[in-house]
């Protein structure tokens, strides 16, 4: 965990890749609108199947190279085009899939403070999980510091989970998700530089 005061353990470069992530670039990404800023922190989280922890499904479903075969209910899935920033796994691993600059296809059919389509101006963190379950203290850790990071390098406002940007339709990070330990975190893991500028969580 970053020592308040004190530089992030992790940092982004000017392309917008994590030097700590392991890098598995999507194709399912493009570029922002023209001088669009990146002001909002979607939380998700993913598992496939449901529940099932630790294989390559969700980074092959982001890269395109899901086998349909592998579960029933994978078919559903078939032709789906989706990706997200930064995947969270229950070891605290982080894997990046787009470069922060770009856009990643996490959010879908999405609104927060009045304002549509979220991939625009958003970074969506997958946190490796399902709404029955909890996370483990790995995935805080790695969700703060890399938070600090991601502020480090954007004019971020504001955090809200994908529940919040769709109501109705999704229903993560769901009931489990510890917000009120996510903000504790990193009031105490905001170096001086970020002390001005703490997020708004939507809950």
């Amino acid at each position: 965990m970053t020592a308040a005061n004190q530089e992030p353990v992790l940092s982004l470069d000017e392309g917008g890749w994590c030097d700590h992530a392991l890098r598995t670039p999507s194709p399912n990404c493009d570029a922002r609108p023209d001088g669009m800023e990146i002001s909002l922190l979607v939380v998700h989280n993913i598992s496939l199947p449901a529940g099932n922890y630790g294989s390559t499904h969700v980074s092959d479903l982001f890269c395109n190279q899901l086998d349909y075969n592998a579960d029933p209910g994978f078919e559903e899935l078939r032709g789906l085009r989706v990706s997200s920033h930064f995947f969270i796994r229950r070891d605290g691993q982080l894997v990046q899939f787009v470069p922060t600059i770009a856009r990643a296809w996490h959010a879908g059919l999405s609104s927060f403070a009045g304002r549509d389509k979220c991939n625009d101006f958003s970074i969506g963190i997958e946190m490796e999980g399902c709404d029955t379950d909890g996370y483990t203290d790995a995935q805080y850790d790695a969700l703060c510091q890399l938070t600090v990071a991601l502020q480090e390098r954007h004019p971020l406002t504001d955090v809200a989970g994908h529940q919040h940007i769709a109501p109705g339709r999704k229903t993560d990070p769901g009931p489990h998700f510890d917000w009120m330990r996510y903000r504790a975190m990193l009031i105490s893991a905001w170096p001086r530089s970020l002390a001005h500028r703490q997020l708004h969580f939507t809950v």
